[in-house]
């Protein structure tokens, strides 16, 4: 997923709590003779421009989290597109009727394009529905282990400021200008900010071994290695009279039973397609401007001592909070396309996701 302003990712975030650290541990004297955290902020002045060069720092000594050595070098599975094929691969069933449909076809549904796939095909070729019942669940697969990949990172570099600012405590506390109470709140912020990592990295390493499984590579290779984002939302998405038409192609393939089915269906997935897409661009859109305008604001008034350093830890963990929330959303809006395409193609969907709902993980892949 492109970042709406890239700038604010989550190492440049964290460079101004982490940073601090690292002008505070270079200027102790400064630090052990200041009265409050004002001067303490002030070591930071042995950079020429406050923050500005302590970002060049990061950025030029490695800023991003480190990244999974294991899935770095695993199996590649970089989209969409090679998710479907290697999910079509072991289905020997498959192998007869991927060529029956041809290879235009075949590409227009690797590449999510399944509306240009003519219905009639349903008729003319069977296995058709297996075809695209295969690659909706590698697709759902796909885009759940990504997404918790991408979590993953957000929630590493969070815990690292929370250390960073934790260390900064724990010297103040040293020094006597800062109390035994007030650090052991910030204690507790960085226990919870272990623990959301831990349960963030148990929840990507079992979308990792869905997506094994869902692929049959389990027992074949043990890590894939998976993109950092999720794909961008659409710039344009068909309209309701567009699928409609498409709904009415269906239906004609099908039996009268079949045909009122794939009707609530349809109005089911169109309704959690447009109710994902909405959310996801009101926080890519909206909340995340205004949490990049908070955090840069915040910066300012840390580097002009009207912030402390824990002040500014709150904020970025905020917007690494709307971070999250943003990369679920975004997912949510993939699977609830998914959902709306296989609908489009006689497909069954037997949960459909809800914004923020567990449909939009447990709940539909149980369904699959």
């Amino acid at each position: 997923m492109k970042n709406p302003l890239s700038k604010h990712g989550p190492s440049v975030l964290v460079a101004a709590v982490v940073l601090s650290m690292t002008a505070v541990a270079g200027a102790q004297t400064a630090v052990e003779q200041s009265s409050d955290w004002k001067a303490a902020n002030e070591a930071v002045g042995q950079f020429k421009r406050g923050h500005a060069d302590l970002l060049k720092w990061e950025a030029a000594n490695g800023a991003e989290a480190p990244k999974d050595a294991a899935a770095a070098t695993g199996f590649p599975v970089p989209s969409l597109e090679v998710a479907t094929r290697l999910a079509w691969r072991p289905h020997l069933e498959l192998q007869k009727v991927l060529p029956r449909l041809g290879e235009a076809n075949v590409d227009r549904i690797v590449q999510g394009r399944w509306q240009e796939v003519d219905a009639r095909h349903q008729r003319r070729i069977e296995g058709v529905d297996e075809v695209f019942e295969v690659a909706a669940e590698a697709r759902r697969a796909w885009l759940r282990a990504v997404a918790a990949k991408q979590s993953v990172r957000l929630q590493r570099a969070s815990l690292e400021a929370a250390e960073a600012a934790t260390e900064l405590g724990r010297r103040m506390v040293k020094v006597g200008n800062w109390s035994a109470y007030q650090q052991s709140r910030v204690e507790l912020g960085l226990a919870s900010e272990r623990r959301a990592l831990q349960q963030a990295t148990v929840a990507a390493r079992q979308a990792e071994r869905t997506l094994l499984h869902t692929l049959q590579l389990n027992g074949v290779h043990e890590r894939l290695a998976l993109p950092d984002t999720l794909p961008d939302l659409p710039k344009r998405t068909l309209s309701p009279a567009e699928l409609n038409t498409e709904l009415a192609e269906i239906q004609a393939q099908l039996p009268r039973v079949e045909q009122w089915k794939a009707e609530a269906n349809f109005g089911q997935a169109l309704a959690s397609r447009d109710a994902t897409l909405s959310v996801a661009r009101g926080l890519r859109d909206d909340v995340m401007a205004q949490r990049n305008l908070i955090v840069d604001e915040s910066v300012l008034q840390y580097n002009g001592m009207l912030k402390s350093v824990w002040e500014l830890l709150t904020e970025v963990q905020a917007h690494a909070q709307a971070q999250r929330e943003t990369i679920d959303a975004v997912r949510d809006y993939w699977l609830a396309d998914t959902d709306l395409m296989w609908v489009l193609q006689g497909g069954e969907p037997t949960a459909f996701v809800s914004p923020g709902g567990a449909a939009g993980g447990e709940a539909a892949a149980a369904g699959h």
